[in-house]
């Protein structure tokens, strides 16, 4: 094992807690260091955690936890804008279902086990500076506080401060050209149970799936331009309900969902951002894990299984290696190739969202043939979902050659 013994770990999002429980799982006491001083709950959309997510949340002993709060997603439908199917994605053979939930909920059931495992997490300590010495690493907040341990892990989000520490010329998030919207409908749609839907309708792209009180959707527009979240919202939500109601007007089910949403249930992201490959994830005493290091788009369904692997992997790296350069080193080495390789994958499916009226009809003509012939659910999602972290497994030192970051 390494010298640490202690971690800060900067972020009470999705990678920061699963970090500090399997930091805490491999022997080193861990502290996260929240910026906000409340929780997230009712922020953010629908998410899903992937079988291969849920497999790095058994390893720290959380998947119990998220299942909770959520709800299983077995298979996915991809339909056109006239209701019609046109293929169909079962789950793998051998893998439990991806859990669907509310990005607020999986933030505060992560929170609350890593609470009642013993992780402390400190709210309202925004991160501004880190100092290294030889020995350690010390954290100075914007209220003046400081702390001090043996590493320092950047849990932080896309618009991640450890990140700019780490490199001060790292590439920010990249736009993609998508506009963003999601709600829980008032009304009950044809659906089949534990099925998630995307449909490609005329002018955008939209999914849903059943809910206790209705049907929960989300909507991704193409949009040219960057807008924030918070330059979207200066457009009421009444507003932007009168205009999806044109993007989708004569999309089945997508024109009834949004006709059935109230103002007040909408919510509004902004376009997509994501991260381009970073060309350092660490420094001397300083990591990146999670959206820091690699945010893929939402269309991979993979960004919070990805979070939650890399910080299984960067604790495995740091409870087996003699020094952390070396656990460092052999952490990228585990993780760049995949989450890049996802990240890939994601980047193609974004394209096929800002399809225009005619390629969409040609696509609707031959994804039901390219299903039937080769896009198999063990092609489209066997490399991303079978993976499986051992977290008894030794790590070995040979892992510290890493192919160079495309940027």
């Amino acid at each position: 094992m390494t010298s640490a013994r202690t971690a800060i770990v900067v972020g009470g999002g999705i990678a920061g807690p699963v970090a500090a429980l399997a930091l805490r799982r491999a022997g080193i006491e861990a502290t996260v260091y929240e910026a906000y001083a409340e929780t997230a709950d009712g922020v953010g959309g629908m998410l899903s955690v992937a079988p291969n997510g849920l497999d790095a949340l058994r390893a720290v002993g959380a998947e119990e936890a998220v299942r909770a709060a959520a709800r299983p997603s077995a298979r996915m439908v991809m339909t056109d804008g006239r209701g019609r199917r046109l293929s169909e994605l079962p789950g793998l053979p051998g893998l439990p279902a991806s859990q669907v939930l509310w990005r607020s909920d999986l933030y505060r059931a992560l929170h609350d086990h890593a609470v009642a495992e013993g992780v402390p997490v400190q709210t309202g300590r925004r991160l501004v500076a880190a100092e290294e010495t030889a020995g350690g690493v010390t954290a100075h907040f914007a209220d003046g506080s400081t702390a001090s341990a043996d590493v320092l892990v950047g849990a932080d989000g896309i618009r991640s401060t450890v990140r700019g520490l780490i490199d001060p010329a790292a590439p920010g998030p990249r736009h993609v050209p998508l506009l963003n919207f999601g709600a829980l409908a008032g009304v009950q749609v044809p659906t089949d149970p534990e099925t998630m839907y995307f449909a490609w309708g005329r002018r955008a792209f939209a999914g849903y799936w059943p809910h206790d009180e209705g049907t929960a959707w989300f909507a991704n527009v193409p949009h040219a331009a960057p807008m924030t979240a918070a330059e979207a919202r200066r457009t009421s939500p009444a507003e932007w309900l009168a205009r999806l109601r044109e993007v989708y007007a004569g999309d089945v089910p997508a024109a009834e969902l949004v006709r059935h949403t109230r103002p007040e249930d909408l919510q509004i992201f902004g376009t997509s951002e994501i991260m381009p490959p970073v060309p350092h994830w660490y420094r001397g005493r300083m990591v990146l894990v999670g959206d820091a290091v690699h945010a893929p788009s939402p269309s991979s369904g993979q960004g919070a299984a990805l979070a939650a692997e890399s910080a299984v992997q960067l604790a495995r790296c740091l409870r087996d290696l003699p020094d952390v350069p070396s656990a460092f080193a052999a952490y990228e080495a585990l993780r760049r190739a995949r989450v890049e390789k996802v990240a890939a994958r994601a980047a193609r499916t974004n394209q096929s969202k800002g399809l225009g009226p005619a390629a969409r009809a040609v696509m609707g003509v031959i994804m039901p043939l390219a299903s039937r012939a080769f896009f198999t659910p063990e092609k489209a999602h066997g490399f991303e979902q079978r993976h499986h972290i051992d977290w008894d497994a030794p790590v070995s030192a040979a892992l510290t050659a890493v192919p160079p970051a495309k940027v």
